[in-house]
């Protein structure tokens, strides 16, 4: 692709490094940019930086927030013995879209997945087990995507808490087999949530 201009082209290359956007769909983007008022750029640039420098992760549950303690944490109505285990963010945003679940997350930051070299130590798994350790934990739900990477962190973390006196469930599998949480339909996540299983079916049918 040729440019006739370099500043096109940084901008266009570094738009290009963005998950699912190609070169051409970069520069359709770049190019829209162009055509809006200098102010609209600036408040997207603007916005971009202030959420890269200002960010946080809670303390307690890994969300990503704007202050240490994220507002699921911090809600004295949800359940906080209730913890729902999950990849990331957009898995967090999912169920909460549902209305189905009151009671509170774990982010992992990830999946265990050896092939791309992500062991257990680089994921948030002993600060989920020391929570269930302290005791103020009743029920942990696995909400993993239903790949091989997800049963298998699934029964890592199982593992790790199977000797603690609490209940271990896992969503519904009215999640098909491979399909990632973001992408479910809101009736059908909020109904997996709901009717949950043991988690020991989950693993003993398979």
């Amino acid at each position: 692709m040729e440019f006739s201009s370099k500043l096109l082209e940084k901008a266009v290359n570094e738009m290009s490094q963005l998950p699912g956007i190609g070169k051409r769909t970069a520069l359709r983007l770049v190019l829209h940019l162009l055509k809006q008022p200098k102010e609209q750029t600036s408040f997207l640039s603007q916005a971009l930086v202030k959420m890269r420098d200002e960010i946080q992760f809670c303390k307690n549950c890994f969300n990503i927030s704007d202050v240490a303690i994220c507002e699921i944490c911090s809600n004295q109505k949800r359940n906080h013995q209730i913890v729902c285990v999950v990849e990331d963010i957009r898995d967090v945003m999912a169920i909460e879209n549902t209305g189905q679940f009151r009671g509170v997350y774990h982010v992992l930051g990830g999946k265990i997945s050896p092939i791309d070299g992500v062991g257990p130590s680089q994921l948030n798994i002993v600060p989920l087990v020391e929570k269930v350790k302290s005791g103020n934990i009743s029920e942990i739900i696995f909400a993993l995507s239903s790949t091989m990477e997800g049963d298998t962190t699934n029964f890592y973390i199982y593992k790790q808490i199977k000797e603690c006196q609490i209940i271990t469930s896992s969503i519904a599998r009215g999640i098909s087999v491979g399909d990632e949480l973001e992408y479910a339909d809101e009736v059908t996540l909020g109904r997996s949530i709901v009717n949950r299983v043991p988690f020991e079916n989950s693993f003993n049918n398979n």
